[in-house]
Order: C-alpha cells, then structure tokens, then sequence
C-alpha cells in the first residue's frame, strides 16, 4: 500500500460519521439518500462523507435505477486491517523484550 493511499483511508476513517457509514454499507448497499436519514445534517453533508469515503476507496456507488447504491469494500478494510496488524506485531515483538531492554539499563550489583 502506498503511503497517500494509506493516509486517504485512515483520514477517511478517522470521523465518526463515515465509519458508521462504512458499517452501514458493509452490511447492505444503501443510497445516500437512505443513509442520510440516520444523521442529523444535510443530505449534502453526507454526500460529501460518502465522496471521502469513496476517494479513500472504502465504498463503491452502484447506479441502481434513479438511485445510485453505497457499498462498503471490504477489500480495503482488510488491507487496512493487515497494517495494523503489522504495527501490532512490531509492538508485541518490542513487548517481549522488554525484559532484556530494562536489563540492559540496569547496572549490574556489585559482589
């Protein structure tokens, strides 16, 4: 993953709003005009959600009839979710030595 397409999905993700949106259309396709009736703000308002949303490549729009469907990738989560595992796993890793890195700070007793 490149680093601007990183930063598109965790800015995407940082707001509140768009994760619920990311939820809501994981589990089904929604339109946005459907979506915007769980918000108290604009229709626009959420449209513009929902083009961050898209820009970071966590929804699609399917055009359905008049209406055009919001659904949530799950590709794009996953890829996200792989990175935090590997910052996880670098954690974990320092974790466990923990140990040996506080012994190297510590000066020895002297007999």
């Amino acid at each position: 993953m490149m680093n601007d397409e990183i930063d598109r999905i965790f800015h995407a993700l940082a707001d509140a709003t768009r994760r619920d949106i990311v939820r809501r259309a994981i589990t089904d396709g929604h339109s946005v005009t459907s979506l915007a009736e769980h918000y108290d703000m604009s229709f626009a308002a959420v449209q513009k959600h929902v083009q961050v949303l898209e820009r970071a490549l966590l929804v699609t729009k399917e055009r359905r009839g008049r209406e055009q469907l919001v659904r949530g990738r799950v590709d794009t989560i996953g890829r996200a979710a792989t990175l935090l595992q590997a910052y996880e796993q670098i954690w974990a890793q320092r974790a466990l030595h923990i140990d040996e890195i506080l012994a190297e700070d510590t000066p020895k007793e002297q007999s």
